[in-house]
């Protein structure tokens, strides 16, 4: 089991676009659609405290949405984030 999840919705284009940059690292993740799916949506809220998708976590960890993804990107620190995870059996 991959240890990078996100909770997207079928429409969203942040969701695609989170996605994008994540398979550009050649990063392996967890898919989890929750446009008709309520408790895998409550599941998302109750982890993330928040409504919006995508949700992305890594190692468990709650990273935030694609703005919160690209700020990583844009600092230098998602490479690491990946690689941490790609280390413990993600990718």
């Amino acid at each position: 089991m991959s240890n990078i999840e996100i909770y997207t919705k079928s429409w969203c284009p942040y969701c695609y676009q989170a996605k994008a940059l994540l398979s550009g690292k050649s990063a392996s993740y967890q898919e989890i659609d929750v446009t008709t799916d309520g408790e895998r949506e409550l599941e998302m809220i109750e982890r993330s405290s928040r409504r919006t998708v995508p949700q992305i976590f890594i190692d468990g960890a709650h990273i935030g949405g694609f703005d919160d993804l690209a700020a990583l990107q844009a600092a230098g620190k998602l490479d690491q984030l990946v690689d941490s995870a790609q280390l413990y059996g993600a990718a």
